[in-house]
């Protein structure tokens, strides 16, 4: 046996019980009215007595119906106290008032189902057997005839009603979810803010640690040397280095004009010529020549349709690429594919310098890292191959 009260439902009953009670009691003061053997002592009291244990009931039929147990025993109970007010009483109208407030609570609480359908038979029974006591036969069944529509109002009436409230409850709680839901977007929406501001350090991090970082770096040590020669008196050598430390300045100037120049760009409209644009100037610096060649197959996407995110990143990766063999390759020649096959981007740098062992990379160089943080974001894959020079592959899911 299953209920179906919520604790709006049982909110909004209070109202059903409040018209219960007054009209309980107006049916009570009626039959004191008509009924003068009702008005001696005794029965008065007994009436009395036994209205008021149904009316409480009534009121506490929501902590009763928690436990299945009970609610058997409410409706076998409240049934046959209602029959012996009414049997005391005499009065019709007090069996239409007790009868049909059961039937409605009951359908109220355990709906059309097998259950309500069997309790409303039972108070049903219970009435026509107070009409027969009360009148003939053929005026009980008369009367019976007259409940049935009433009890089929009621059933529809509280039926509409339980929904209204469920739609009402569920709404209300849809509204407190998506509150809930508006204040975790709020906070997501913070924590995005912070790590795109965290991301946007560390990028900056990795455009700026090779030309100021590495720059300085060499500077420092240069004018170490210099020191060294001028306190062992070799101005000649010392001249030399300065002339290289010289030049090396003029190249840290460049690259750091060049990072902040890449910093303000606002977007990547031509990858290709962007790329072209950056092997451009690593040639006309470093005067190593750098092949460049991009394609892509009939079925993949144009590039025109990468993402403004991939460009930038394959952008970076490969400035980032050539500066390291710009400062570390010693290399002739340097070659830059680019192209768009099954569904990704594909590129591939190589040069012929001396490579590098992967395992040995000193603490302070964070070129590689950087290159590998930047294709991370954009769930790509980077390949490193350091054997007859040194060759890196990305691939890029479009």
């Amino acid at each position: 046996m299953r209920t179906k009260f919520s604790s709006k439902v049982e909110q909004d009953y209070r109202i059903f019980f409040i018209f219960m009670t007054l009209l309980m009691v107006g049916v009570y003061v009626l039959s004191l009215v008509q009924n003068p053997a009702l008005r001696q002592p005794g029965p008065a009291i007994l009436l009395t007595i036994l209205l008021a244990i149904h009316v409480t009931l009534h009121w506490m039929v929501v902590q009763i119906i928690q436990v299945p147990k009970r609610t058997a025993m409410y409706i076998l109970g409240q049934g046959l106290l209602a029959f012996i007010i009414t049997y005391l009483s005499h009065n019709t109208g007090m069996v239409f008032a007790l009868f049909m407030a059961l039937i409605g609570e009951t359908i109220g609480f355990l709906g059309i189902t097998r259950w309500g359908i069997l309790s409303t038979l039972y108070y049903l029974s219970l009435s026509l057997t107070s009409f027969i006591i009360f009148l003939n036969v053929a005026d009980a069944l008369s009367l019976l005839l007259t409940i049935i529509p009433v009890v089929i109002f009621i059933g529809m009436y509280v039926t509409l009603y339980l929904r209204q409230a469920e739609a009402r409850e569920k709404a209300q709680a849809l509204a407190a979810e998506l509150e809930s839901a508006n204040r975790q977007l709020s906070e997501y929406a913070a924590r995005v803010e912070d790590l795109t501001i965290a991301a946007e350090r560390q990028r900056m991090a990795r455009e700026l640690h090779d030309t100021l970082s590495q720059g300085l770096a060499g500077l420092i040590l240069q004018l170490e040397a210099t020191d060294a020669h001028i306190t062992n008196n070799h101005p000649e050598k010392a001249k030399s280095i300065i002339s290289n430390a010289m030049e090396q300045a003029r190249a840290a100037l460049s690259d750091a004009r060049r990072v902040i120049d890449n910093l303000r760009q606002p977007s990547l409209d031509d990858l290709d010529s962007a790329l072209r644009r950056e092997i451009s100037r690593f040639t006309e610096t470093t005067g190593i020549p750098c092949e460049y060649r991009a394609d892509h197959s009939q079925s993949a996407s144009s590039p025109d349709g990468i993402p403004d995110s991939v460009k930038e990143t394959v952008l970076r990766a490969v400035a980032e690429a050539l500066t390291n063999v710009a400062n570390h390759a010693q290399a002739r020649k340097v070659a830059v594919h680019v192209r768009v096959e099954d569904k990704s981007l594909l590129v591939t740098i190589r040069d012929d310098g001396v490579g590098f062992d992967l395992s040995a990379i000193p603490s302070g160089h964070y070129g590689l890292l950087g290159i590998r943080e930047r294709i991370r974001l954009v769930n790509g894959s980077l390949e490193i191959q350091s054997e007859n020079g040194t060759t890196l592959k990305i691939q890029i899911p479009l």
